[in-house]
Formats: structure tokens, sequence, C-alpha cells
């Protein structure tokens, strides 16, 4: 892929950057990674040890590439994606597929998931940071192969910045380290949509995790977070105002081999700190809560706090499927939970997504499916259900009065809106009474 120049790459960008979120209906979309067929998955081992030549290698990336495009499109997803069919990480795209031990090698534990496995980091051995290949690769890609809108996932500079030992490397200290990062994100982004992606998303799985104390990831804590939240908004900066409303950023407490990280870490203490970044939307696993209701009245409260100081409300996509389960949610199942989640999310900011990407590194056995190939039908399908459901939930809110909101739950009149439950009419502004009983956030 040859490299577009800045300008080129800056005035593309605000030519593919989509409009403003439209107030007549719910959006939904995906958060970014799809399960690989088990097929391409032995390719890569293949390839990686001589056993097949990199063509035959591009060819299986090529024929996954092109199957999900058709099968997101059969979904009547809005927007879809290559589902990160070429990477083998989420966390290590940049890195690029070739490099020498004397400039990365295996670093510190990333993190230690439910059933005992664990992910690391990879770690620079030297500098500067380089970003090697570009999310706008898969983009430009998948381009010409669909004529629906694009979205594409990046890395967030959080997690790059678990790259580089505290005191550095040598002359090259974590200040110049965390602006190469920075400078490298946020062309990555803006690489993105020159390609000919509509939105993009931060993949920002870490930050739960973050807020765990656990000596087997050493790297996080409490103290972790503001200073990924601050690298976050700092990419955002270097961006033109265009493009920053497209951007939006993920949380989870990720998804790896049907298990997770940090689902143990109460959103309360999460939830606050997220929506001070600035971003254009977020998408906020909720789906495999214990009380999905209870992330929906904690973002609620974020958004009307947020309104008050800053007039500026972004909106929010709660995750409506679980990745890690293979049973199926209906889209009744999901028109329920949008129905229910619209009491404390104004409609008008509210939106569906999967709770994390399907599949965030390449070798995934998912054994709670049974293999990957039935995982990926799987997950077809429960877009599937969303997309639906959403369409539904839409219906059974409408009425509502759209306008930028004050508060939740009201429109620029300082009317309540309200919306449809099973039958009943509810105050969205419920959240508002419901505020005085959730003593946990």
């Amino acid at each position: 892929m040859s490299e577009p120049d800045r300008s080129e790459i800056e005035g593309a960008a605000r030519v593919a950057a989509p409009s403003a979120w439209s107030e007549a209906e719910l959006p939904t979309e995906a958060v970014g990674s799809l399960p690989r067929p088990a097929s391409l998955q032995r390719a890569v081992l293949d390839a990686e040890t001589g056993l097949v030549a990199p063509e035959t290698l591009r060819r299986e990336q090529d024929s996954a590439v092109r199957d999900t495009l058709a099968r997101f499109a059969e979904t009547g997803s809005p927007l879809v994606s290559d589902g990160e069919q070429r990477r083998q990480s989420f966390a290590s795209y940049p890195l690029g597929t070739s490099f020498d031990d004397d400039e990365v090698r295996q670093g510190p534990v990333f993190a230690v998931f439910a059933d005992g496995h664990h992910r690391v980091i990879p770690s620079l051995a030297r500098g500067p940071f380089r970003f090697r290949s570009w999310a706008a690769e898969d983009v430009a890609a998948a381009r010409p192969l669909t004529d629906l809108p694009l979205k594409q996932a990046v890395i967030s500079p959080s997690m790059l910045s678990l790259m580089v030992p505290a005191d550095g490397l040598g002359d090259y200290s974590r200040d110049e380290f965390f602006d190469d990062v920075v400078a490298g994100c946020a062309e990555d982004i803006s690489r993105s949509f020159a390609a000919g992606a509509s939105r993009v998303t931060i993949d920002f799985t870490e930050g739960r995790l973050a807020l765990r104390r656990d000596v087997r990831a050493p790297w996080a804590g409490p103290d972790a977070l503001g200073g990924f939240i601050d690298l976050i908004n700092r990419v955002l900066a270097e961006l033109p105002r265009a493009q920053r409303a497209a951007v939006g950023v993920h949380t989870c407490p990720g998804n790896d081999h049907d298990s997770a990280h940090s689902a143990d870490v109460d959103y309360a203490g999460l939830i606050p700190e997220l929506f001070q970044i600035e971003a254009g939307y977020f998408l906020v696993q909720a789906a495999s809560e214990k009380d999905p209701d209870r992330v929906a009245r904690l973002i609620g409260r974020q958004l009307r706090q947020r309104t008050r100081e800053s007039g500026a409300t972004p909106r929010v996509l709660i995750g409506v499927t679980d990745p890690m389960n293979p049973k199926l949610e209906t889209a009744a199942e999901v028109r329920d939970q949008l129905v229910r989640a619209a009491r404390f999310i104004p409609p008008e900011l509210l939106g569906s997504t999967d709770d994390c990407g399907f599949s965030p590194y390449l070798i995934d056995e998912k054994p709670k499916h049974g293999s990957p190939d039935f995982a990926r039908d799987v997950a077809f399908a429960k877009i599937a259900a969303r997309v639906r459901g959403t369409r539904l939930a839409q219906e059974e809110i409408g009425g509502h009065e759209a306008a930028p909101a004050s508060y939740a739950g009201f429109g620029r009149t300082g009317v309540r809106a309200t919306v449809r439950v099973s039958g009943s009419s509810a105050a969205s502004g419920a959240a508002a009474s419901e505020d005085r009983t959730e003593k946990t956030a």
C-alpha cells in the first residue's frame, strides 16, 4: 500500500468522516474483531514455521476478509468491517510481523484471565518507537470489496504505553516515547479515515483492568488509569474536529478464549473516569454484566453531569450481546434491554453494540463454543439479532422528542420524554430518582 502524504490524509479524512449522529434512529455497530476461520489460524501457524508460503497465507486472509464482509452485509448491519482477519493481535499490530530480538522482546504480563491463561505485552528493546503497520492497510484492502460504510478499530496509546520500561530505554526517555506514541496513534486514525473508514474506535480494554491491583500484572493499579486517559485525550486533541466526532472509545472486561480479565472490577470506579475522555462516542460492555440496567444508570448519571458541566454529551452504544457466551440473544431480548436503558440514557444519545470484540487475538480456540468456525457462525447470528433488536427498540422508543438532552430524559423544552415499556409509559428521566438509591458509584 502506498503511503499518502499528510495533506492527502487530512483532505480525504474530511470527506470520509460521517455526518452527525441521526437523532431519528438508534445506531448500532460492532466493536471490531470476529473469530478467524480455523483454516486461517492453521495457515498463520504454518506460515510462521515455514510449512506454507506467504502467498498461501495471503490467500487465506483474502478469503476470510471476503467472507466476513459478505456475511456482515447479510446481517443488515449499517456498518461493516473486516473483523481484523489479517491481524494476529489487536495489541501488537503497529509493530508489524517481522522484527529482530534486539528491537522487540517479550515483555511483562498484560492480563491474567479468569480461566487462568495470560497474555504478555511486547516490549521495545530499543527506541525510538515507530508504527511499522497501520490499521489503514486493513481499510484499504477491504474498501474495494464492499459499498457499505466501514468502521475500523485501532490500538489505544495506553496499551502501547506499556511497551517501554518506567525508566525509558537509555537515552530514549518515557516522555519522548509518549510523544512518539501519541503522534503514531493520531496518524493511525487519520490514515484509517483517509483509506475510507467512516468511523474509528479506540480499543480501551485495559481501562477496567487498570483499576485492579494484581501482582501478576504489575503495570495495573488505579494510578495507571489517569495516565491512560491523558494519553487518549492527547491523541484526540491531534485530530480535526470532524474526525474526532467520528472516533469512539470502547471498554470491556476483556474477551479471549471465552474468558474475561476484569469482570469483577466494579464499573462504578471506571465509568466516571471513562467519560473524561473527549471522544465522539463510547461503546460500553453491558449485556454480560450481572445487572445491565445498573450500567445504564451509571452511564446516565455521568451524561447528566457532563451536560451540566460542558454542554457536550456523547453518544453511548451499550453492549447487548455477549461474545463469550454461545447462547444466542433474541431480537426481543435486545429490544427489551435497550428500552430499559432508555429510562436512564436519553434515547437520542443511545445505541447498541456487542460487549467486546469477538476474538481480539488470532489464535483463539473458543472453548465454550467448541471450535472457531462455530464461534464465527454464532458471532454473525448475534450481530443479526442485535441489528433486528435495535430496530425493534427504535419502534418501541419512537415518539420521543428528538433534541439534545440538557438533562437525562429532557428535551430542549424541559419536558420529560417518555418511552413505552411493556405497553406502559415510563419516563426516561426516571434515572433522576434512581440516582438516590445507587450508593456504590
